[in-house]
């Protein structure tokens, strides 16, 4: 739901046809479809934070070995590689969560869902003495339950599986309610500030997505307990349990090296690593031990750029040669 393509043919539906491509929808449940088909307005909003949970995750993981490669032509976005109850899975449904309750919130704020929601008016009860709550605060409480209801539905808490999910998906949530900004005005008498009036405001998506990905590289390894009731259970004893801000996930993933087709891993060859760098996007680790080619390419970029009254800005064309290393 999150590549271009998809979105624009959701733009100005009309109710009926709304309601038509909602229960058309066969990768979602039928409580999916049902809560989709009951926003008139809602689909092109799910569809944003579907690509904004895309954009965010490949930013994250740009210079890993898994670099949240997505696949328009198939039902999974992320193609088989999201089967496994893996550290990437479990982000997956962190950033997938957190960024529907943030689209939602943020369509609620804009009079998108003018029906349904709009600012926070809750907030506005909290007594403070240092300042007044005003303004259009970002309802967030709106966006969570949004995300909750439409994500959440579809999973079982008598599963493993289920279970690693919800945790995540709340977690995911919690990311983006955690990091809510204060935003104030300053009122009185020749800018005195005798009073101020504050409301709450959405984080930018990217530190969320950012605090998701500490989370993931701390993740704990649960594993499955029957016994009285189903749950998670950290699986090494000496680590303490985690808490709903963390990310938990049950098998270890494979090392995204080697090209794997059933899986939909497209392995490392071929990627450009950074040849001075002991991290992640280094040639050691991005090219697994297998070495890398140096290439030289010709660059053209612009350069010398001057501000010409009025209202121009001038540059030249600047012509070097580049190194770029390739894993083999």
């Amino acid at each position: 739901m999150g590549f271009p393509t998809v979105l624009n043919t959701m733009l100005n539906l009309t109710p009926t046809e709304h309601k038509d491509r909602c229960m058309k929808m066969d990768f979602l449940i039928d409580k999916q479809r049902e809560l989709c088909a009951k926003y008139d307005k809602i689909l092109p909003i799910i569809g944003n934070g579907a690509k904004m949970a895309i954009e965010e995750c490949q930013n994250q993981f740009s210079f890993s070995r898994w670099n949240c490669t997505t696949f328009p032509d198939k039902n999974n976005t992320f193609g088989n590689v999201a089967t496994i109850k893996s550290r990437e899975a479990a982000y997956l449904n962190a950033i997938a969560a957190a960024s529907m309750a943030y689209a939602v919130t943020r369509a609620c704020t804009k009079g998108e869902l003018s029906e349904y929601c709009n600012c926070d008016q809750k907030i506005r009860q909290k007594k403070n003495q240092k300042w007044k709550w005003g303004g259009c605060s970002d309802d967030i409480r709106y966006g969570e339950r949004f995300s909750k209801d439409f994500l959440d539905i579809k999973e079982d808490p008598n599963t493993a599986l289920g279970l690693m999910n919800l945790h995540n998906n709340e977690a995911g949530r919690r990311a983006v309610r955690s990091r809510m900004l204060r935003t104030c005005k300053c009122h009185g008498v020749s800018g005195s500030c005798s009073m101020q009036i504050c409301w709450r405001r959405l984080p930018p998506l990217r530190k969320v997505s950012e605090g998701l990905y500490k989370r993931y590289e701390g993740a704990y390894f649960m594993k499955y307990v029957e016994k009285r009731r189903k749950k998670l259970k950290v699986a090494n004893p000496g680590f303490k349990k985690p808490n709903r801000t963390d990310l938990v996930y049950l098998e270890t993933a494979p090392d995204y090296c080697e090209k794997n087709e059933t899986l939909n891993i497209l392995g490392t060859s071929g990627r450009i690593c950074n040849v001075t760098s002991p991290g992640l996007d280094g040639c050691p680790l991005l090219c697994c031990g297998r070495g890398y080619q140096t290439r030289v390419k010709d660059v053209e970029e612009k350069c010398d750029c001057k501000f010409v009254w009025c209202c121009d800005v001038v540059c030249e064309t600047c012509k070097s040669r580049k190194e770029e290393h390739i894993c083999n």
